[in-house]
């Protein structure tokens, strides 16, 4: 790597906005110290040192915002910085109160009821494990049929087969020990 004092190119386009360090965590509580916005410490010993001036925490403690990179010399601040101040008022792990500008969610596969019972008698019949060589094709056929991935079919089967097996042999289980 050529110099460049250890940042990166990627570092020119964030900035480190309000310090987000709670500093009543041990107490069991929540509070921060009000810094807007990191300010490099150039006066600290070691000259390479990522401690706020304004506040003495590390660059870490800071929310990192992100621009893309430009042409110009002029930063544009994207939706994210432009968006709403957090809310400090507590309580977490509220549903929806977190931006989902930029985020993917994963497509989540839904089958049907007759897919989940072909699916659940191949599998059966498969061991639950699909590691054999000479069943690829059935197992290519089966898929086709259903309207599967192999994929979708592989991770369907991890998903389900302890429970699966596990219900089948309690309910085996219990009838034996009522006779």
């Amino acid at each position: 790597m050529e110099g460049g004092g250890g940042l990166s190119l990627s570092s020119e386009n964030c900035l480190y906005r309000e310090c987000l360090r709670n500093h009543a965590a041990s107490l069991g509580s929540y509070a921060t110290d009000g810094c807007g916005e990191f300010t490099l410490d150039d006066m600290s010993p070691g000259g390479g040192s990522l401690q706020c001036a304004a506040c003495g925490c590390h660059r870490n403690f800071h929310r990192k915002v992100t621009y893309p990179p430009t042409t110009s010399h002029v930063r544009e601040p994207t939706s994210e910085t432009t968006g709403d101040l957090m809310d400090y008022s507590g309580g977490g792990g509220g549903e929806g109160e977190r931006s989902t500008i930029g985020s993917k969610k994963r497509f989540r596969t839904k089958f049907t009821a007759e897919q989940k019972e072909k699916m659940l008698g191949f599998a059966e019949k498969l061991g639950w494990k699909l590691v054999r060589k000479d069943l690829d094709e059935e197992i290519e056929r089966f898929c086709k049929s259903v309207g599967v991935s192999r994929q979708v079919f592989k991770v369907w089967m991890h998903n389900h087969k302890n429970s699966n097996s596990l219900s089948n042999s309690s309910t085996a289980n219990a009838s034996s020990l009522t006779q």
